[in-house]
Order: C-alpha cells, then structure tokens, then sequence
C-alpha cells in the first residue's frame, strides 16, 4: 500500500450560517456544494450536499460524489459510505456501476424517481433514517467522476490498492466535511463492493496503524450478495438458476462435466458453450431478481418522452425505475442542482460505465484473507443476501461466511434461523463469534433495499446499533422510531 498521504490534508474549515428550510448551515460544510433542492423534490428538513473530490490535479481526476444528512440527529448518527459494483456475465466480475445512480436514488437513498422521470417521490424507508449517507461514483470514467488522462480508465484491484485508487482517496472528502472525521463510520455495498469493501477496510486499518494524528473510526462493514471467492460464487449461480427451476437437469449435468470454475481466468471453450447455452435465461427473467416482472426500455421511453406515467408494478416494485432514473438524470437542470457534469461529458450519464477497463483476472480474487484480517482488527462484518438473486447467490456466500468462521476458529453464537420483522420472517440469520453475522433478507435479491426496503432498513438499523436481528415473533418486529431517532 502506498502512503496515506491523502489523508493528511490541511483541514480548511468554512464558518458559514445560512438558513435553509429552517436549519442552519452547518459549521465545516462546504456551502459551494449545498444542494438547495432538485428538481421536482418534496420538501425535506435534512441538507444535501453534491459535487467533486479532486483526487488528483495531475492528471485531472475528480470523483463525483452525494452526501446526505439524517433525516433527524444528523449531529449525532454515524456515517455510512455505500458503493456499488456490478457483474458483467455470471463467469465474468468487474466493476463500474454509479453509487449515485444505483444505491442513493434506487435502494437505500432517500428519493426515488417519479414515474414520469421528472420529479422525485420520498423513499420512507431510507437508510438517512439512521446515518448519514455518503455515495462515491467510482473509479473515473463511473457516472460523472472523470480524468482528463485516458490512463486512469484502466485500473483493477491491484491499482486500487498500491495507489488507493478509485476508492481511498476519496477520503480527501473529509477536509470538505471535517466535524464527520471522528464519527463511527461504515462501509457498505453490494456485488463488487465484495472486492471494494474489505480493501478499503484493509487499507484503513493500515492507515490507522501507521497514522500519529488523524485515524478513521472505523466499526464495521456490511456486504450485499457481494463477489467473495468468484469460482464458489459461480458456481452457485448455476446451482441456484437449476434449484429454482430455471434451467433444465441436462443443462445443469453439461455444465458439471465441462466447466472448473477455480480456473476462470482459463474457461475453456467448452465450458463456454455450456454457459451460452443457458444464457436464455437472461432474455426472460431479471437474474438479478428472479421474482420481478420485466422492464421493456423502448416503451417506457416513449412514454417518458411523451410525460406520461411510466410506472410499471411487479410485487409492490417498480420495475422501470431504473430508465425512470436515466432519464432524470440526463435533465440539464437535474445536473445544474447537484452541481454534476461540471466539463460537460461528451456522453449521457449512465448507471454503468463503458469507459472504465477494469482487470479481467481481478474478480477471481479471494476476499476471504482480507476479511479475516479486518475480523482480527475487531472490525464487525455482516454479509447479507436478498434470496432472489441468481448472479451472487445466497448459496455461494453462506458456504464463504461458514468457512471464513471455520478459519478464524470462530464457534456459532447463534444457530442458523429466522429473523422477523412486522411479526413476518425477515429472513435467516446466522453468527459466529462476536463480529460474523450472515443474514439474508426473504423476497429481496441482487439490490436488497430495491426489492425489500423496509426489511433492508430493519438488518441495516440493527448492524449500525450493534443489535442482533430479533430471532423471535415476541421481539419487535421492526425498530421503532424512537430506536432510530435517538
């Protein structure tokens, strides 16, 4: 790891007081990046904050980022730091999806799009309902971060550790936020974020041992359907495809025999074959949730186009809010309120990149040594699953957790059983030792806060707090307002 020189920056602190919807400025907080409000947004109390984290002037490269408040006690909850990842083909991992776009306006943030694409609707159940919220379009090339050096595009695990790039300096956000240096803090994510997540955990401890002054109060991370161990998890992708009856037994026998999945980066062209030919699956079913409905982008963008409601239900979800989103993020007047596009991409804004090559071989990385040693730093780490998801199935990560405890000689502090909330099973839930929890989460899938937002604020309230889920009906089942408010 290179030096951490990053994270001495002077401190420049703004004093400033101005009233926004009757709150005051807060100290420390750069008034150049306040977002008074977006286009077609409800009327909130909490203040939001958007703009760049010059990462390096050198060769021009700036992250994009969204920061909001609690929506109560922001001065006194945590803060949460969550990115995204994505997985390009089910043998194939790499990274490149908006944090911004997915997680703050799709799952855990605290808007979601209006049908017509030009407006927002309150999502009631946001995570900023217990910590502040911190999202990091990331690496270059991502939504609208960006490097005037075309270089910058190709990176890969081994960049972003030996130069913490996309992620670690990105944390020159806290000179523009300095009274959030002390906080308890949290890193989240999903898919790739099981690679981003735990390096940037790593690489904080490092820091921190290393550090005389300044040290990063980190107190745990939490996963969603997260890439660990890339052969166990694709694997478990077609195991799961074949459980729920989505691909046939003779499928499932072919891609037995022809692939060995702990040589990925070697596939051989049989192997490949067996795989294309259960890639039907993908023009029916959403594999990221095999519940949901599909989407059909053509329609909807006609409709947008046309300012008519879009929305189309499956399951309570509106299966559409991703081209919903798209398009109210390609609004000029959307981009001139968060402050975003300042050098005008010669591009629309995209929930995954294509600009970004990230290393082919980086996914076949294991997280498992890293995670274990982020454990032996007494770091708490949940890993959860929506089980819908067939890209990174449950099967794949419970079978990672279990043998992860079996490595640190970790015994079961809490048998494998249901969690509730609202009095319904929430999902199952298992711990090993003090700081190893999996969870999945019942009905969700690849995006846990997309598809169950309630349950999803229920394990994420629980993981900042510390709390176990409730393992029985005579429990609450859900936390109170006052639990997250206070």
């Amino acid at each position: 790891m290179a030096s951490y020189g990053a994270l001495a920056v002077t401190m420049v602190v703004v004093v400033v007081t101005v009233h926004w919807f009757g709150c005051n400025f807060a100290e420390g907080y750069p008034e150049e990046d306040l977002v008074a409000r977006l286009p077609g947004q409800p009327k909130v109390l909490f203040r939001q904050y958007a703009g760049y984290v010059d990462v390096d002037f050198e060769t021009g490269r700036s992250l994009f980022y969204y920061f909001v408040e609690a929506d109560t006690h922001p001065e006194t909850k945590p803060l949460t730091l969550w990115l995204n990842g994505i997985l390009i083909k089910l043998y194939l991992a790499g990274p490149g999806c908006s944090s911004v776009g997915g997680g703050a306006f799709t799952e855990l943030g605290p808007f979601y799009p209006t049908g017509d694409g030009r407006g927002l609707r309150i999502n009631s159940m946001s995570w900023n309902k217990a910590s502040n919220l911190l999202f990091v379009e990331s690496p270059a090339g991502v939504g609208w971060s960006y490097s005037n050096t075309s270089s910058d595009y190709n990176t890969g695990d081994e960049t972003t550790g030996e130069i913490q790039d996309p992620i670690f300096n990105s944390f020159v956000w806290f000179s523009k936020f300095p009274e959030l240096k002390a906080r308890h803090f949290f890193l989240t994510g999903e898919s790739y974020a099981g690679h981003y997540i735990p390096q940037l955990a790593d690489a904080i401890h490092s820091y921190n041992r290393q550090s005389s002054g300044f040290k990063i109060n980190v107190k745990g991370i939490a996963i969603g359907n997260p890439l660990l161990k890339l052969d166990t998890d694709t694997s478990a992708a077609y195991e799961f495809l074949w459980s729920h009856g989505l691909i046939s037994d003779e499928h499932k026998h072919a891609i037995i025999r022809q692939c060995d999945f702990t040589s990925l980066p070697n596939i051989s062209k049989a192997c490949i074959e067996a795989l294309t030919e259960v890639s039907f699956v993908t023009k029916y079913v959403n594999v990221y949730d095999v519940l949901l409905d599909l989407c059909f982008p053509s329609i909807i963008e006609q409709e947008l186009r046309l300012k008519k409601m879009a929305t189309q239900i499956s399951m309570g979800v509106d299966v559409c809010m991703m081209h919903e989103r798209q398009f109210y993020f390609n609004l000029p007047e959307v981009q001139h309120a968060l402050h975003a596009n300042r050098t005008h991409l010669p591009y629309q804004w995209s929930m995954c990149s294509t600009l970004v090559n990230y290393s082919g071989i980086d996914g076949n990385i294991n997280m498992l040594p890293i995670l274990k040693r982020i454990i032996q730093n007494k770091t708490s780490v949940w890993i959860f699953s929506g089980d819908q998801d067939s890209v990174v199935p449950l099967l794949g990560s419970r079978t990672l957790v279990r043998e992860l405890a079996h490595d640190l000689n970790f015994s079961t502090t809490l048998p494998y059983g249901p969690w509730f909330h609202k009095d319904q099973v929430g999902g199952w839930v298992t711990e090993y030792g003090k700081l190893l929890t999996f969870a999945t989460v019942r009905g969700a899938a690849h995006m846990v806060p997309y598809a169950q937002p309630s349950r999803a604020l229920h394990l994420f309230s629980s993981f900042v707090r510390g709390r176990r889920l409730p393992n029985n009906t005579h429990e609450r089942g859900e936390i109170s307002l006052l639990d997250i408010f206070s």
